[in-house]
């Protein structure tokens, strides 16, 4: 007997992403192919990132068609889904995820199975439980809410998750009030003359610190944030030492800082519920142990943080299966 399998497809301002499950939630494929950014930019135009996503998505749906149909396989696309919004609320919205959503279409009618519509919020959240080990906090029963963080290039949202059947319901708690942490990390990583996105090769370069690396004085109200000072503060303290290892550290440190000066919040507020951190950033393992120094908390593998369709590919799985 062949095996039922799940599509997901994402196609976020970073990377073009597509992934397949099968009906034991199990991730069987999870490619990704990253958008190109010229040295010294801190990003992509939507205009160019839809053309990119257009070049790229043809190679990934190659890819699915030899795993579909290669030698000896028997495997069935019983549901797909896509990105088509960053979030999960109403007026979100970004022209690159249109991309994913034609190849969706196109694909789902091809094999005349059920199309879903999700965010790539949601996606980054699921893929975080995944990762970590932590799917009993959306299980087939009924679970308790939990909190999330999603901390990326374009969100530093903190969510309260409410699990259900086919998915699960997202309350926005907090975000940053200003610029958020893969914004940071790229503007000053940049400035260091690192390529974008910047947040492998400025950990790297904090490994290399052997100087001491100020405290930070971050800026945290309730769950809300400001991190809009970082970037100033970073490139200030550069200047002055011309050390960019010492930089780099000092930028990761704060925001460190700043996402357990958030935990300190969450704690007094839901004392009893799991804190799960997904998104881009959150691959970052010096800002992950500073957490962890302080908090038990979920947190994604670096494949599974970064842009990815894989908790799209999972949701997918969650909302169909009978």
């Amino acid at each position: 007997m062949g095996r039922d399998v799940y599509v997901g497809i994402d196609t976020s301002n970073y990377t073009t992403s597509l992934a397949v499950c099968d009906e034991m939630g199990e991730v069987l494929a999870n490619w990704k192919s990253p958008l190109p950014v010229k040295p010294g930019e801190c990003g992509l135009r939507q205009s160019d990132a839809v053309f990119a996503h257009i070049k790229n998505l043809p190679a990934l749906l190659d890819r699915l068609q030899h795993m579909l149909h290669g030698e000896g396989n028997t495997l069935r696309v019983k549901g797909v889904a896509y990105s088509g919004a960053p979030r999960p609320i109403k007026d979100s919205y970004m022209p690159c995820f249109l991309t994913g959503e034609v190849a969706a279409t196109a694909l789902a009618a091809g094999v005349n199975t059920p199309l879903l519509r999700l965010s790539h919020q949601e996606g980054h959240v699921m893929a975080a439980l995944y990762s970590a080990g932590a799917m009993h906090l959306v299980g087939d029963g009924e679970c308790a809410p939990f909190v999330a963080f999603h901390v990326s290039g374009g969100t530093t949202d903190v969510l309260l998750i409410r699990p259900r059947k086919d998915g699960f319901d997202i309350e926005p708690l907090g975000t940053s009030q200003d610029l958020h942490a893969g914004q940071a990390v790229d503007r000053v990583g940049v400035h260091l003359g690192l390529d974008f996105p910047c947040g492998p090769a400025l950990e790297r370069l904090a490994q290399e610190c052997r100087q001491s690396v100020p405290k930070p004085r971050v800026c945290v109200k309730g769950l809300c944030c400001h991190l809009s000072g970082l970037e100033n503060l970073a490139l200030s303290l550069y200047q002055k030492t011309n050390d960019a290892a010492l930089t780099a550290a000092y930028t990761l440190d704060f925001i460190g800082a700043t996402l357990i000066g958030v935990c300190d919040e969450i704690r007094r507020r839901y004392p009893d519920a799991p804190i799960v951190f997904s998104g881009g950033v959150m691959s970052n393992a010096r800002i992950r142990g500073m957490i962890e120094k302080k908090y038990s908390a979920f947190f994604a593998e670096p494949q599974f943080s970064s842009d990815n369709a894989a908790g799209i590919a999972l949701l997918c799985k969650k909302a169909l299966q009978q």
